[in-house]
Formats: structure tokens, C-alpha cells, sequence
């Protein structure tokens, strides 16, 4: 008796263990976000001498409030509100819809601006980062979202789509104090990987937390994160190629 005891205290302190752990990791998708936009985004707004186009300001209040919704969500979840967090869900697929679209089309306005400057073929080229990124987002989302009912995959599919985001946050620091002077226009794509590699540390410390609490890493954290890093490594060849600067240059042409 006294071991059956044991063993089921054990287990309610793993449960309340992960618990936490995914909202603290909810917390730092959302450090993350704020202090990678701080000095492009919100020092300039603060300051008044921000001037962006509509598009790039909702596109950024999406963003931003998802992590804040993420942040909340785990909240509900760690603090065993699971009838409220359900409830709450259907906020998250609307915003999760709006981010899609406005992702979309925050890369086309910059595809419109480079094309503006002259940079037709860079913006061509790089608008495959933004694309791919709000892509995997969408399809990791509607993945958590088939696996509502399957929690171990529901939250960790949710984590997955959130740290898929993080990496313009984190290559808003490297543009700021290690990019080369020069002429603005889109960067090129070989230098949002390793941004996105310091983004995906997050990830990192995931599978090792289910290392350490479960013997080995979900089948989620194993496959979603090979896919992630694997679309993150395909942007730069296939963005060299005939084939995208054609399906980009006619979404272009189409905006135009």
C-alpha cells in the first residue's frame, strides 16, 4: 500500500512538474518575442519614429498577442483550469487563422517594397522564409488541434508552433548589431538560419526536459523538429531555384 502510495505521488508530482514547465516555456516564447522586436519595433514605436506600413503593424499585434495568449493558455492548463482552457481554444484557432493570412501578406509587402527598390529578385528569394515559417506554423497548429484530445501531443505540438515563429524575433538582433553596413533591402536567405538555430534552442530544452521526465523524447519533439529544422535548411536552395522565383514573382505580379 504504502509503495502504491508513493507511486501515485510520484507520478501527480510529474504531472505538476510538466505542468509548469510548459507555462514557464510559454513565458519564454513571449521574452523571446518582446526583446527580439525591442530594438527594431517597440524602442522606435515607443519613441514615435517607427513608420511601417498597416499590414506590418497588425502583422506584428498578431504575433505578439499570441504569445500572450500561449502564455495564458499554459496558465489555465498548469493551474488545472482545463475546462476554461478548452472554452478558451476557439480564440486561439481564430488568431491562429488571422496570423496565417496576415503572414501571407506581410511577405508580400515586403516582396512589393524590395521590387520598389529595385531588389525585385531578392525579395523574390528571401520571401521564402516568412512563407515557409507562417506555413509550418499553420500546419503544426491544425495538427495540436486535430490532437485536442491527446494532451502529450496537443501541448507539445502547440510548443512546436510557437518556438516556429520565434526566429525573426531572434534575427532582429543579429540585423541590429551584426549586420554589415549597406543599402536596406531583404537579407539574404543563408543568414536566417543561424537565428533561427538560437530560436530552436527552446526547443532543445524541451526534448531534454522529456528526456529527463520520461526516458526519451515525444515522437512530436523527434519528427516536428527534424521538419522544422529540415524547412529551415531547404529555404536557402530552394529559393535559388527557377521554380520559386516563378511561383513568388506571380504572387507578386498578382499583388501589383
Amino acid at each position: 500500500m504504502t509503495i502504491l502510495i508513493d507511486r501515485n505521488s510520484s507520478r501527480a508530482s510529474a504531472k505538476v512538474e510538466a505542468q509548469v514547465f510548459y507555462f514557464y516555456m510559454a513565458l519564454s516564447c513571449m521574452a523571446v518575442a518582446f526583446l527580439g522586436f525591442a530594438p527594431t519595433y517597440w524602442v522606435p514605436m515607443a519613441k514615435g519614429s517607427l513608420s511601417s506600413a498597416p499590414v506590418v503593424h497588425l502583422h506584428g499585434l498578431l504575433f505578439f498577442a499570441w504569445t500572450l495568449y500561449f502564455v495564458f493558455q499554459s496558465w489555465l492548463a498548469a493551474s488545472g483550469r482545463i475546462a476554461r482552457h478548452r472554452s478558451v481554444g476557439m480564440i486561439g484557432v481564430s488568431l491562429a487563422t488571422a496570423m496565417t493570412i496576415m503572414g501571407f501578406l506581410a511577405a508580400v509587402n515586403t516582396m512589393k517594397r524590395s521590387a520598389a527598390a529595385g531588389l525585385a529578385d531578392d525579395g523574390i528569394a528571401f520571401a521564402i522564409v516568412p512563407l515557409s515559417g507562417i506555413l509550418f506554423f499553420a500546419v503544426v497548429f491544425a495538427l495540436a488541434i486535430i490532437n485536442v484530445r491527446n494532451r502529450e501531443a496537443h501541448k507539445r505540438l502547440m510548443l512546436l508552433a510557437s518556438i516556429s515563429i520565434l526566429d525573426a524575433a531572434v534575427a532582429r538582433w543579429f540585423l541590429t548589431f551584426l549586420a554589415p553596413p549597406g543599402p536596406a533591402g531583404p537579407p539574404p536567405v543563408p543568414v536566417t538560419i543561424a537565428p533561427a538555430l538560437v530560436a530552436y534552442l527552446l526547443l532543445v530544452a524541451a526534448i531534454v526536459f522529456d528526456w529527463r521526465t520520461r526516458g526519451r523524447p515525444h515522437p512530436v519533439y523527434l519528427y516536428g523538429g527534424a521538419a522544422l529544422v529540415a524547412v529551415k535548411l531547404l529555404n536557402w536552395p530552394i529559393s535559388t531555384t527557377t521554380a520559386w522565383h516563378s511561383l513568388a514573382g506571380g504572387i507578386l505580379a498578382l499583388a501589383q
